[in-house]
């Protein structure tokens, strides 16, 4: 679709080659939209100063301040000058450093006020920033200055004190008329970018925009009383009172729940079009067999989620499900269900996992709980089960050729598999369900082209042990049907967490270890978890099997590791166990061996990465000590833990860090540690971080990414917009009437950056 929007229009065009280029590499801004999008991320009051004590070194700010001091002082050890200048909040100070530009002294005098844009920096103990850009205000209506007085408005200088020549008289004008209200925008900005010359360019692109088509239909507006788009572009960047800014950012992030809902709406719309294989299990099939077989009674919630299944796969166009729980709440059980009535139809089921750690779990597991049911044509098999195949990247050759094999002929009804599944020369001999495990864990990419391997559109169901709140469901997953099973199986013991602080209590350390051997003499066994493989690592091990969570442990220690961690504690305090390391660099072979020993009891203790975060099932594994817990995500922690107090036994998890006491970490390891609920820490983890990180991908201030929308904070909103777009697509698929609307869909799915829309 060709766009005709004039928010596309090359930001070139606006300001210049030059600048232009300053826009994409520094800040990502391409076109006009790009820049009229990228909203102030807060507004100086023109009476009020910064406050200077929110201001942490390294950090690259702009502040409203006030001069209280001038001094020109020698070098001590060469020739030359050194400016300072000392601006205040009227509660605090900061100290501006020239080198060698004491002509400054001459506009940077005494009660000026300005914007002053710079790094943080501390000398001698004190706040400072050197060679600051800045531009001055002063005091009469428009600060003392008329609009043509191009004398005293001084434009931005470059660090040898060079004009800008690439900003015209007219735009200095312009510039001026942008601090004429109370309220100064400050943009994300960079070093060579400064706030004022993003505001002058906005100025340019609000002159050239006077006529833009509205994304949101006239109806809606009026009933949700939003302001038209080109107000509410004037009113964000040059608001006259914070009521502006409130108005126009509410009509913003219904724009953006809009045109994300519009899109999931008409992915909903475009499945309930495609024809699938109806999919029913047979009252003599697997399916009964295996229920008949089970040692345990499935909870309500499991048999309410199985039936919701069922209908979906007995129908003719795919079933498009998520099924999110708790850990330990029975996904696989369930999913394993689906996968057997589709293979008494006569199709197969193909299950994708992220690791091939995983993937070896969840074969074992299938094949223990089917027992002789998935050896059909072995000795002792049954003649009415089936074959479960396992294809990761690390099988041998005549492996890789046999499991091939199976999965062509079809004698395999079940395929367990990693990435591997989705080469080209994999055939299904009749897939018709894809369950895909962890689903975060994958690209769009992967995801469709193991759902092409069907001879036609397979049903599909993702699970996720990753407990997502509602409004999360909304955004990300707002094409798929949503189950949930928050109801544990009868029998799972509740999981208790710790915080060891190993600074402030280097005696729960000692308690520690002497824990992990009691846990061990009564015939338990223990996981070790560190956030990294070996001390060689410059970060922590990202590599195919595991990923370290987004948080960053404070201070500059290195973090522990796998193998310093084992080699440490088998040489001291749990010398004498036997202690083994699991991680993603192990070969496959030697992975699944370890695991084996561990299940089987011949290992007390396994130092481990995150390779056993999801999936590992030890019923006598009982305690967990995180190592550097502060390095891991708050829901990553919640994963982990879920591998202790699978059996009969209670579970025990200690959270070991550095972290000190008060500190944004250790508040997030508190939390944890206060409760087990895994929907209340998710959407905890949704207010501590950006959205974008959560969601899978960074966002850069897109059009299709989640600028200014919330999904905690605007819950209504997202609920308004999903009912709206609903109601839109189902009276007009096309948008046909919707011209405005339909060309900022295909923006928003033309946009790389988008992806996080098709996390499904």
């Amino acid at each position: 679709m060709t766009t005709t929007d004039p928010l596309a229009e090359p930001l070139r065009r606006v300001v210049g080659d030059k600048t232009a280029k300053e826009f994409a590499k520094g800040l990502g801004l391409h076109t006009v939209g790009d820049l009229l999008y990228h909203f102030p991320r807060r507004y100086a009051e023109r009476g009020n100063l910064t406050d200077f004590a929110s201001l942490k070194e390294g950090d690259e700010v702009t502040v409203l301040a006030r001069v209280s001091h001038v001094e020109v002082r020698s070098m001590r050890q060469k020739k030359g000058t050194i400016l300072d200048v000392v601006v205040t909040d009227n509660t605090g100070s900061l100290t501006l450093t020239f080198f060698n530009q004491a002509w400054r002294a001459k506009e940077l005098v005494k009660d000026v006020k300005g914007l002053f844009a710079g790094t943080v920096s501390t000398y001698n103990g004190k706040r400072q920033l050197t060679h600051p850009q800045y531009q001055l205000l002063g005091d009469g209506d428009v600060d003392g200055l008329g609009s043509g007085d191009e004398r005293h408005l001084r434009l931005v200088k470059d660090d040898d004190g060079a004009r800008d020549d690439t900003v015209d008289v007219a735009t200095e004008s312009i510039a001026i008329e942008s601090f004429v209200g109370e309220l100064i925008p400050i943009y994300p900005a960079t070093a060579k970018l400064m706030t004022w010359r993003i505001s002058k360019a906005v100025d340019i692109a609000l002159a050239r925009v006077p006529d833009l088509l509205d994304p949101i239909p006239e109806q809606l507006r009026v009933e949700r009383g939003l302001d038209d788009i080109g107000t509410a572009l004037r009113l964000v960047h040059r608001p006259e009172s914070e009521a502006d800014v409130s108005r126009a950012l509410e009509r913003f992030r219904y724009q953006e729940a809009l045109i994300l809902q519009t899109v999931l709406a008409r992915r909903r719309a475009a499945f309930r079009g495609l024809t699938s294989v109806p999919r029913l299990a047979r009252d003599d099939g697997l399916l009964a067999g295996f229920d008949e077989q089970l040692p345990f009674t499935l909870t309500d919630g499991q048999l309410q989620v199985a039936a919701a299944i069922a209908e979906d796969m007995a129908r003719s166009y795919p079933m498009h499900r998520l099924l999110q729980g708790e850990v330990g709440a029975g996904k696989t059980v369930v999913a394993l269900r689906a996968m057997l009535t589709v293979v008494d139809s006569g199709g197969q089921a193909a299950l994708l996992a992220p690791t091939e750690v995983l993937a070896q779990q969840h074969a074992r597991s299938i094949r223990a709980m089917l027992g002789p049911m998935a050896e059909a044509g072995m000795l002792g098999g049954s003649s009415e089960g089936t074959q479960v195949a396992l294809l990761t990247g690390s099988l041998s050759t005549a492996q890789r050729r046999r499991a091939l094999l199976e999965i062509a002929s079809g004698d395999a009804g079940i395929v367990v598999g990693t990435h591997a599944l989705i080469q080209e020369t994999v055939d299904f001999f009749d897939l018709g369900l894809v369950v895909v495990d962890e689903q975060h864990r994958f690209g769009v990419e992967q995801r469709d082209a193991l759902r092409a391997k069907g001879r036609q559109p397979p049903h599909v169901l993702v699970m996720t042990a990753t407990p997502i709140p509602r409004t999360v469901a909304m955004t990300v997953f707002g094409d798929l049907e949503i189950s949930t099973l928050a109801e544990l199986p009868s029998g799972r013991q509740a999981i208790a967490t710790h915080v060891v602080p190993t600074h402030e209590r280097p005696n729960y350390v000692a308690r520690t270890w002497e824990r992990v051997r009691e846990e061990v003499a009564a015939g338990h066994q223990v996981y070790i978890v560190c956030p990294r493989i070996d001390g060689d690592d410059a970060e922590p091990s990202v590599d195919d099997s595991e990923t370290s969570g987004p948080e960053a442990a404070e201070g500059n220690a290195a973090p522990e590791s796998v193998l310093d961690v084992a080699k440490r504690l088998s040489e001291g305090p749990l010398a004498g166990l036997a202690i083994e390391v699991l991680h993603g660099r192990l070969p496959i072979d030697q992975k699944d061996a370890v695991m084996r020993r561990f299940a089987d009891g011949a290992v007390d203790v396994l130092v481990a990465t995150t390779v056993i975060e999801v999936g590992v099932d030890v019923a006598a594994a009982t305690l967990m000590v995180v190592m550097d817990a502060d390095r891991f995500g708050v829901s990553q922690l919640h994963q982990l833990r879920g591998r202790v107090g699978r059996g009969s036994s209670g579970g025990l998890c200690l959270l070991m860090t550095r972290a000190e006491a008060g500190s944004p970490a250790r508040e997030r390891l508190d939390a944890v540690a206060a409760t087990t609920d895994g929907f209340e820490l998710s959407r905890l983890d949704l207010e501590q971080r950006r959205e974008g990180d959560v969601l899978g991908t960074s966002q850069s201030g897109s059009r299709s990414g989640l600028q200014i929308l919330r999904v905690v904070r605007d819950e209504a909103i997202i609920d308004q917009a999903r009912t709206d777009a609903t109601h839109l697509v189902e009276h007009d698929p096309d948008l046909d009437s919707e011209p405005a609307l339909m060309e900022q869909v295909w923006l928003a799915l033309a946009d790389d950056r988008s992806q996080f829309m098709e996390k499904t």
